[in-house]
């Protein structure tokens, strides 16, 4: 078992490909968040960074900018009563902060690979009236699209925490089926 002390070595075409992974997770959330919001391009901006991120660029100010600017998305759309279209948005959020993902051996790390796609999958439950179904069917597709680096790259971290509500059940059943 890994500890909390213990690095994990990472290369930059590794997190290019777990952003590119978190990208292809997140933007068919997209719709959703702008069904719900058309006039807030703070999402896609972000899913737009990440992506120029795994194809090559480098992590800039505007990285982390644009996830920042998702997260007051989400919240506002959470304020108002748009829960589907606030996942939507933390799903564009956790593309941009796939990026960001840190080398330390900790189960919370889990999250920058595996939050996209979880985050997507709730917005996709909630838009359908909280079909669990749903989500189970989006996590599934994400299972198929995670690249062999990613997998490689999960299996360095301990397994996903506990906890997080919804999200964190299907952190944790995506987790399970890419180790």
């Amino acid at each position: 078992m890994l500890d909390h002390s213990t690095k994990v070595e990472l290369t930059r075409s590794e997190l290019r490909e777990v952003a590119r992974y978190a990208v292809v997770c997140a933007r068919p959330a997209l719709a959703i968040f702008e069904r719900e919001r058309p006039d807030d391009t703070r999402p896609r901006a972000a899913i737009d960074t990440a992506q120029s991120f795994a194809d090559g660029g480098e992590r800039t100010k505007a990285l982390r900018d644009s996830a920042w600017a998702a997260q007051r998305a989400a919240q506002e759309a959470r304020d108002a009563g748009q829960v589907a279209a606030s996942d939507a948005a933390r799903a564009a959020l956790a593309a941009a902060g796939a990026a960001f993902l840190h080398p330390l051996a900790k189960a919370t790390q889990v999250k920058h690979i595996l939050g996209s796609p979880a985050y997507a999958a709730r917005a996709f439950e909630l838009s359908t009236g909280d079909d669990p179904t749903v989500g189970v069917e989006h996590i599934m597709q994400s299972r198929v699209r995670a690249h062999p680096v990613v997998r490689d790259v999960l299996r360095r971290y301990p397994p996903a925490p506990p906890g997080g509500g919804r999200v964190g059940e299907l952190i944790r059943q995506l987790d399970a089926l890419l180790r």
